[in-house]
């Protein structure tokens, strides 16, 4: 298949027409604009600092179901000792997600282009952080995009242990209490799939965007 080289309007080839590792198209800008668009309809950009922007839309994709997210005794007992707070420093999270070192990963995917649209869809309403502390300081935490719902995550760090597993038992809370049907993990590991996260086909991930994800744009 070909690989998509984006212009300037914003527009997207068909999910399907993505190579077998997702790769679905090249270039472009990102706009909060694009990148809102783009996660509404199962595309979301990942790229290193080097290379040019990729546009993803894997299959399968890796997701977790809310009211299924898996909360062991150990990480229950962990839970207790964290106080927890929702979009009270996202610029931290943001930063301490972009510097932390990852195995396998010679280089942060969080560029600065990366952080500046998601602190403008933070700013707009849409990107979200969730927060774990430890005796007053930022202890882990994570961040994404709410869609109504379904919500977006985008990357999660800790300082302490399972300060970023804490901070997706919030996530999870939260979507219960506001009836956001699915958390879209993107790309699975070992950590996600402890919590609970499954493997969904493309096809009927897009059925859950179409049903569940509320119309963009109202900040922007």
């Amino acid at each position: 298949m070909a690989i998509f080289e984006l212009i300037e309007n914003i527009a997207f080839p068909n999910i399907e027409e993505a190579e077998p590792d997702g790769l679905l198209a090249v270039g472009g800008d990102l706009s909060p604009e694009r990148v809102l668009y783009a996660l509404t309809i199962g595309i979301f950009p990942w790229f290193n600092e080097e290379d040019p922007i990729l546009w993803w839309s894997p299959d399968p994709r890796f997701v977790a179901f809310p009211e299924k997210v898996k909360i062991s005794k150990s990480l229950r007992q962990s839970c207790k000792k964290f106080s927890y707070r929702i979009n009270a420093d996202f610029n931290s999270v943001i930063e301490n997600c972009s510097t932390i070192t990852r195995s396998g990963q010679p280089s942060t995917w969080i560029t600065k282009s990366m952080k500046d649209c998601y602190t403008k869809l933070h700013d707009y309403g849409y990107a979200m952080s969730f927060e774990t502390y430890y005796k007053d300081e930022l202890a882990g935490g994570l961040y994404g995009v709410n869609l109504g719902g379904v919500f977006i995550g985008e990357s999660m760090f800790h300082k302490i242990t399972d300060a970023g597993k804490a901070a997706f038992v919030l996530l999870s809370k939260y979507c219960n209490e506001y009836n956001i049907r699915l958390i879209d993990c993107q790309l699975g590991t070992s950590l996600l799939q402890s919590l609970g996260g499954e493997n969904m086909e493309r096809k009927k991930y897009s059925e859950y965007l179409s049903k569940f994800v509320k119309s963009p744009f109202r900040n922007l």
